[in-house]
């Protein structure tokens, strides 16, 4: 089967970057109280618990044979108060863990989501949108058992470990040294697993992020499916998707569970080698039975954290494979952010310019070649050319979408590069050539651009762009329910209702990027005349194909190959029998 863009996995680390856990770390740091205080809970409540297995040894070896009553009543009391506590701590730690896991998995997703909005178009352009999806939802999730439980697990199990063997070694050292035989072979065994886990975690991810991009196009281009009766080819490619997802997930689960069985193996091993030492001790006289009873109680205790480190461990290297790309996702650079020192926008005229502007997309390509031209207050500029010429290049840096490769764009004489963006954009309305509705009432939709507008104003910008009309014929009116990207709505519709959307915020400067392409011409007639109204005394700049939406334009620039080749008034580029009078000959 041909490779899709889907099936490309994404370059993997080859080294454990510990950076990322200290990065993790700084989310940590804000709740470092209620971490110490569950460390503190648990650390005496395992503390306290180290005694049990020392009370049934002075039970047996002391308190029965001196047929002592008060003794065993007592330590059996102590024992079962630890108990209790250590049931009281346990809870409080799953309650406290929980809250804090939860708050610092909500903190990263925040950070994701908001640099997500903040990077360029070009971004997006390059990525499965379902690959970036699968960062801010499924990644993160991923790191909630971590964050939860596992590092303070972890800390405490060490601890434990050391208060065990404090116990042990008091109790009797030869049978300690035994227990420990162990750990050199387990060690030896980690190192050798360690790379091998840490790859296969990397590729699962990929391999989810793949799967989760092919369903999220899948979804969204459904009716092209259809259309095209691609119904088998999009389940095998799908199929295939999954299975290599498949394979990765239990690959990686496979050397997860490869820990669990060595820890084990290892315990009983030495567990074995202790029961006969000792054994063989108490036959000889050397220690009592109580000892040994109470040494095989630490001896469980001792191999326990030590096993709850190691998935402790496994957990860390499937979260270092999330942690990478999530962290690599809000390292990725934006392009276009204020300047240390940026102002306000002041209050917006109109008046545009733009000296001696280079832009390209990418070394070495230029799309726009030494642009300039002068935009008066109110004018109404058209702009037209070939597809790929550079016009929605043009207002895209006049809104500051990209920043310029050099020269410099003004309005009103202020270099747009130095004002904050939100002052910038606020200021200016913007049609895209891509008419995108959002999920919710329609009166919702028009209103995004202003949440201020009140009901009256939403619908007398409807009725300037004859949306009014097909809008009240629905169920509910304003009030209709919309799906994503407007799929109850036809084309032409979602472009009348982000037309209403750009109008409703009453900017200073208007942008239209193929505003009416999917309109009827009848519609577009009445149309017109709305705008003539609403143009009057403000800046514009319509993109268009269609040049009967233009003629009445003040000014008409011919863009073609990254260069303003021609500028008039419709009247007057018919009259210079150029670029403009052969594209509009074609037309009619």
């Amino acid at each position: 089967m041909a490779r899709n863009r889907y099936d490309q996995d994404e370059i993997l680390e080859d080294r454990f970057d510990i950076n990322q856990l200290k990065r993790l770390g700084s989310y940590i740091k804000p709740y470092k109280g209620t971490m110490l205080l569950v460390l503190f809970l648990m650390l005496s409540s395992s503390g306290l618990q180290m005694f049990i297995p020392k009370f049934f040894q002075m039970e047996m070896d002391e308190c029965i044979p001196a047929k002592d009553m008060r003794g065993i009543i007592v330590l059996t009391g102590m024992a079962a108060l630890i108990i209790i506590y250590s049931v009281i701590c346990t809870r409080a730690k799953i309650t406290l863990t929980t809250k804090v896991g939860q708050s610092i998995i909500h903190q990263i997703r925040e950070d994701l989501f908001v640099h997500l909005q903040e990077l360029p178009f070009s971004y997006y352009d390059e990525r499965p949108h379902g690959k970036i999806q699968v960062r801010v939802v499924n990644y993160v999730n991923n790191l909630s058992d971590l964050l939860s439980n596992g590092i303070l697990n972890t800390v405490t199990d060490l601890c434990n470990l050391i208060f065990i063997l404090i116990f042990m070694f008091s109790m009797n050292v030869r049978l300690t040294l035994i227990c420990l035989c162990g750990l050199p072979v387990l060690v030896l065994y980690v190192v050798f697993l360690k790379k091998k886990q840490r790859s296969a975690w990397q590729i699962q991810s990929n391999k989810q992020s793949n799967l989760n991009a092919y369903i999220s196009e899948s979804i969204n281009g459904i009716r092209v499916t259809q259309a095209f009766v691609r119904e088998r080819e999009n389940t095998d490619i799908f199929n295939h998707l999954s299975m290599s997802y498949r394979h990765a997930w239990m690959r990686a689960v496979i050397y997860n569970f490869c820990m669990g069985p060595m820890v084990d193996l290892i315990s009983t091993v030495t567990t074995a080698f202790i029961y006969v030492v000792g054994i063989s001790a108490i036959m000889g006289g050397e220690i009592k039975v109580g000892v040994v009873i109470a040494f095989t109680a630490y001896i469980s205790r001792f191999w326990q954290p030590i096993n709850t480190i190691a998935s402790f461990y496994n957990s860390v290297l499937t979260a270092i494979s999330y942690l990478e790309r999530i962290f690599e996702t809000i390292d990725e650079p934006v392009e276009v952010t204020d300047a240390s020192d940026a102002g306000q926008m002041p209050e917006i005229r109109g008046d545009v310019t733009f000296e001696h502007v280079c832009f390209s997309y990418e070394d070495g390509v230029e799309i726009l070649h030494d642009i300039s031209f002068d935009v008066k207050q109110g004018e109404t500029i058209a702009i037209v050319g070939p597809t790929g010429a550079g016009k929605t290049t043009i207002v895209n840096l006049l809104s500051r979408f990209y920043n310029v490769g050099s020269g410099r764009v003004l309005i009103d004489g202020v270099d747009i590069s130095g004002v904050t963006l939100r002052s910038l954009r606020t200021q200016m309305g913007v049609m895209m050539q891509d008419s995108f509705i959002f999920s919710g009432s329609i009166m919702d939709n028009i209103r995004y651009g202003n949440k201020t507008a009140t009901d009256e104003e939403v619908i007398r910008a409807a009725k300037t762009v004859c949306a009014h009309d097909f809008i009240m014929q629905m169920e509910d009116g304003y009030d209709t329910q919309v799906n994503e990207r407007g799929s109850r709505l036809s084309v032409g519709q979602r472009q009348l209702i982000s037309f209403a959307r750009a109008l409703l915020a009453d900017p200073a400067i208007l942008i239209l990027d193929e505003a009416t392409s999917s309109i009827d011409t009848e519609t577009e007639i009445v149309l017109q005349e709305g705008l003539a109204k609403l143009l009057e005394g403000r800046t514009s700049f319509i993109i268009a194909h269609r040049l009967s939406t233009i003629k009445n334009a003040d000014r008409i620039m011919y863009v073609a190959d990254g260069d303003i080749l021609e500028s008039g008034s419709h009247e007057e580029l018919l009259e210079k029998d150029g670029y403009y009078k052969q594209l509009y000959m074609a037309q009619i």
